[in-house]
């Protein structure tokens, strides 16, 4: 009787515990072809008759640093590197994975089951490779030495925040680590002209984009935090959360016993619910600037008078991020393309406002007010072949 028939003589419950019995490591029954979406068969590294010799063979997937920042647009390396202990002589085959939890997800509730939500970047075996959604075309493997897979990610985007997971696969064998990508940047509140608590979750979205910024992440408000960030009145953020910043505990803030930190109402309906909204922006990748003139512009005024000067108004995400990230420091208040007035200030002195840094704000004034004006020119712009310095 052959062996096959034998098996299927066995009554079914015996049956079911010797094919469980044969998946089991070590068992000298094997599956061959097994695969669960990386086609392990083909890296088996075996003699070709199924039998994998990794015997006393530990394959280790570091990574030096644990988060890595950058400005958008620039180009980022996420390290990974792989060794095996003790050192092969033989180089092996192997695969590598990477992908990503974007940073909207990363809320300190996510935890055990963060790596189920993770989605593909990149796939590589030998010089075989293919990139995913957003990333496709934008990265690369660095391969600088042997066991190098970190990873390249060109024309860094503001919702490539996260965290990203290097899975290294040999065999039946693999080992992963992780690295937070985080952009450099500035959090601010933003509310509507009509005053506090206007915005539902997507209307918060929206307006954040049209100041040239995105939703800021929990992360980036916290560390807003850390930087003295303090602010009372709620805003969405990117999670769909609704929370604000306390530095100075203080009544109508939660209170004057809590500890200063972020306050947050959790999860609100995002349709119903309307809040301010916490926004980020990035690295600009232009020129703002004040722009001199002899008199004092009203708002349309001042929208022709950048025209004028080959520029735009400047949105509120633009000087939030020159003052921030290019030490824009400029005591004259401006008109910017929402129709607020502010002014950045990173070294703080007398007739200049309070005596921290900041971006002070004026709100939004009747526009027919006359101030001065904010310009934003694009690297691309040119006027007259020069690019107008701050």
């Amino acid at each position: 009787m052959s062996f096959a028939a034998a098996m299927l003589s066995l009554p079914r419950p015996l049956l079911v515990t010797c094919v469980y019995l044969l998946l089991l490591p070590g068992c000298q029954g094997r599956i061959l072809g097994y695969t669960n979406g990386f086609h392990y068969q083909d890296i088996s590294n075996g003699n070709g008759h199924g039998e994998i010799y990794f015997n006393g063979i530990r394959l280790h997937v570091e990574s030096p640093q644990s988060s890595v920042s950058a400005t958008r647009g620039s180009t980022v390396t996420l390290p990974c590197h792989y060794h095996y202990e003790p050192e092969l002589t033989i180089p092996r085959k192997t695969r590598v994975k990477w992908s990503w939890l974007p940073a909207n997800t990363m809320t300190p509730q996510v935890s055990a089951d963060a790596f189920f939500k993770e989605t593909e970047v990149m796939v590589a075996m030998g010089s075989r490779h293919r990139s995913y959604g957003s990333f496709r075309g934008r990265v690369r493997l660095r391969r600088s030495a042997p066991g190098d897979m970190s990873l390249v990610i060109n024309e860094l985007q503001v919702n490539d925040t996260g965290r990203y997971r290097c899975e290294v696969i040999d065999g039946l064998e693999d080992d992963s680590v992780t690295v937070d990508l985080e952009l450099r940047g500035v959090v601010f509140p933003y509310y509507s002209q009509k005053g506090r608590y206007h915005y539902n979750f997507f209307r918060a979205q929206k307006e954040c984009q049209d100041q040239d910024a995105t939703l800021a992440t929990f992360e980036q408000l916290f560390t807003a935090w850390e930087e003295g960030l303090d602010w009372c009145n709620a805003g969405w953020l990117a999670d769909g959360t609704v929370q604000y910043p306390i530095t100075i505990p203080r009544d109508g803030c939660g209170g004057k016993n809590l500890a200063p930190g972020l306050r947050s109402y959790g999860q609100r309906d995002r349709v119903l619910h309307r809040y301010d909204a916490f926004c980020f922006a990035a690295s600009v990748k232009g020129t703002v600037y004040f722009l001199e003139n002899t008199t004092k512009l009203n708002f349309t005024e001042a929208i022709q008078a950048c025209s004028s000067d080959g520029s735009q108004i400047a949105k509120v995400g633009q000087l939030y991020a020159a003052w921030k990230l290019m030490g824009l420091d400029h005591c004259d208040a401006g008109w910017l393309a929402d129709g607020s007035v502010r002014y950045p200030i990173t070294k703080a002195r007398a007739n200049c406002g309070p005596s921290q840094p900041g971006v002070r704000s004026f709100g939004f004034p009747p526009q027919y007010l006359k101030f001065g004006v904010y310009c934003y020119r694009s690297m691309l712009c040119f006027n007259a072949g020069q690019i107008k310095p701050y």
